[in-house]
């Protein structure tokens, strides 16, 4: 396992290097740069820069080195020094703006992901052993109602609910009096009175979603000739379910964590926005609206590097649960 591991690290290197060179360029594409924008923000609203300052600021920003010039900088920068470069924006180094945002980021959307397990597997188990039952069709139409309502549209239904019933300060994640404040067990408690709305309207769609793929493919294992004889040798139907025919039907959940990493910074960017959550996908649309490139490209660089550490993770836990797959 440990050689399959370190191999796949390996591998990793070259796909790192294709990812930067890629997302660095992706924002290049676009007509302009970070100063283009902020001088067409300045003329909107009447204001006026001398032409010598913004000389001086393409002289600084190195906006008028050649793309790969740029690129070399930044990756270097990265590489070398762990230095992403500087937010044009911010006027803030863009590593501490990085993790300004990923605490709370991760630990939104690593709750939410809890969450997710946590209703759709014993869900939808009961929905497949208990096909076409009360149960099952409760469930398919709380699943469909899952997958049809827009996020922002619930999360602005529970900020009503919990403003309106519960007397909840709504958006953010603390009330106006612990922002800012020391750490204290009642800071943590107001932190969890905020967070469970984030976390259901996160969790809501990704719920539904895996209860339907879960019933499907564990239906489609229980009529396999492997459970059938297990049944008449007279196992229990809970050793029958949980042996193998779940472990395999499992595999959904496993794989899908490729993508659910770097979905915890831009996948849920309109429900932060709405919420006012102070995570990753916000500043990352800001800094895309903005031409921020080196913000911008560290945020890709960021999903990309999210992206093989989910997909290695989830290998090695799909080896690990299917003993259909080996290491090679």
């Amino acid at each position: 396992m440990w050689v399959y591991i370190v191999k796949r690290i390996f591998l990793m290197i070259p796909t790192l290097f294709g990812i930067s060179l890629i997302s660095f360029f992706i924002i290049q594409l676009p007509p302009g740069d970070y100063l283009t924008s902020l001088l067409a923000s300045m003329s909107d609203s009447g204001q006026t820069i001398d032409p010598a300052e913004i000389a001086r600021m393409r002289a600084t920003y190195g906006l008028d080195d050649p793309m790969a010039v740029q690129y070399f900088k930044w990756i270097t920068g990265i590489v070398l020094r762990g230095d992403f470069g500087y937010s044009f924006e911010w006027g803030r180094p863009v590593s501490d703006l990085i993790w300004d945002r990923m605490g709370s980021t991760l630990a939104i959307s690593l709750a939410a992901l809890v969450f997710v397990w946590a209703v759709s597997l014993p869900i939808g188990i009961y929905s497949a052993v208990h096909r076409h039952s009360v149960g099952d069709h409760v469930a398919t139409f709380f699943g469909f109602l899952g997958l049809a309502i827009p996020n922002f549209i619930l999360a602005l239904t529970l900020m009503y609910v919990s403003y309106k019933y519960f007397g909840q300060s709504v958006g953010g994640l603390f009330s106006p009096e612990y922002i800012g404040a020391d750490w204290s067990w009642g800071r943590v408690w107001d932190l969890i009175k905020h967070l469970w709305i984030p976390i259901i309207v996160i969790g809501t769609s990704g719920t539904a979603a895996l209860i339907r793929i879960l019933r499907a493919n564990l239906t489609d294992e229980l009529s396999k000739p492997y459970v059938v004889t297990a049944r008449a040798k007279g196992l229990s139907e809970f050793t029958v379910v949980m042996r193998y025919p779940v472990r395999i039907a499992l595999n959904p959940f496993v794989s899908a964590i490729g993508w659910v990493l770097p979905n915890l910074i831009s996948g849920v960017t309109i429900t932060a926005i709405v919420l006012n959550l102070p995570t990753a996908g916000p500043l990352l649309l800001r800094a895309l609206v903005s031409q921020d490139m080196y913000l911008a490209g560290s945020f890709i660089l960021l999903m990309g590097v999210l992206t093989l550490i989910g997909m290695l993770i989830s290998d090695v836990l799909l080896a690990l649960l299917d003993p259909r797959i080996r290491f090679t």
